[in-house]
This record gives C-alpha cells, sequence and structure tokens, in this order.
C-alpha cells in the first residue's frame, strides 16, 4: 500500500525545534529541503523533503525539546545526497555549523557534518565505495540477504 502521507518506507524522523516556522526556513535555504505540507494554526508541524528523505518537523510541546533546549543531543540523522561537495558549500555559505569537513569516512561513504540552529547533527553523505563491514573492523552478526 502507498501512502501520500507517509512517503518514507524506512524510517520517518520526527525533529523538534524551538521555533518552527524559522527551523522551516533555514532547513530550507542552508540544506535544500522543500516543504510538503504543513498542519495546526498556528502551525505545529510539517513534513519536509530532500530527495528521497523525508523528515516530520515539529514545534516543541510537554515532553519534548531540541538539542538547544536541553544542552545535548541524542541523535543525528543521515540524508543521503547526490553531490556532497554543493551541498556543503551551500549549507556553509548559509550559516551552518560545519562540524565535520567533507570526507571519505573508513566504511566508504563521503560526508560531512554540520549542525543545525538548535543544535540537531545532521551528516550529508554519498556511498565512495563498497566495503564489507569486516573491511573496516565491523562484526558482521547477520549477513544482509
Amino acid at each position: 500500500m502507498r501512502n501520500r502521507s507517509v512517503p518514507a518506507d524506512i524510517v520517518l524522523p520526527h525533529v523538534v525545534y524551538r521555533d518552527l516556522e524559522k527551523a522551516i526556513a533555514w532547513l530550507n535555504t542552508a540544506f535544500g529541503f522543500t516543504e510538503h505540507y504543513r498542519y495546526g494554526e498556528p502551525i505545529s508541524g510539517a513534513q519536509l523533503y530532500l530527495g528521497c528523505a523525508y523528515i516530520m518537523v515539529h514545534g516543541a510541546r510537554p515532553g519534548s525539546a531540541s538539542p538547544a533546549a536541553t544542552g545535548y543531543r541524542t541523535q543525528s540523522l543521515t540524508v543521503f545526497i547526490e553531490d556532497v561537495d554543493a551541498h556543503f558549500a551551500r549549507a556553509k555559505a548559509a550559516g551552518a555549523k560545519i562540524v565535520e569537513e567533507p570526507h571519505e569516512t573508513c566504511y566508504g561513504e563521503w560526508q560531512y557534518a554540520a549542525e543545525d540552529p538548535d543544535g540537531h547533527l545532521w551528516l550529508f553523505s554519498r556511498h565512495a565505495r563498497d566495503l564489507d563491514p569486516r573491511d573496516w573492523g565491523a562484526k558482521v552478526v547477520r549477513p544482509i540477504v
């Protein structure tokens, strides 16, 4: 079954922001996300996408807060894109806090890391090489078929 309201079939992260309208504008300008829809009056949430990656964004509500409000983060988000270097230049020009410059990881990804104004850590990545996890020191528990 297809659901146009939740097009992601793998993981659809929900990300909390202090000022939702400002966050949507920033995510569009710095990271190139496009707003699919929004809901609530005043706005309480929205769905954004970049390529094949979809996210839900929400304003803070009881029981949730952004890393900027808590002082720490508990996760990061990885978005797969075609042109990491151009995306990096766009994000840097828009004032994203760059945490890692573009580089190839030990597990075969070309990526960079940036932090948004609310302290969420974003990794933007593309596959650079096909590596068996054992090649870089991981223990394969169950092979992917």
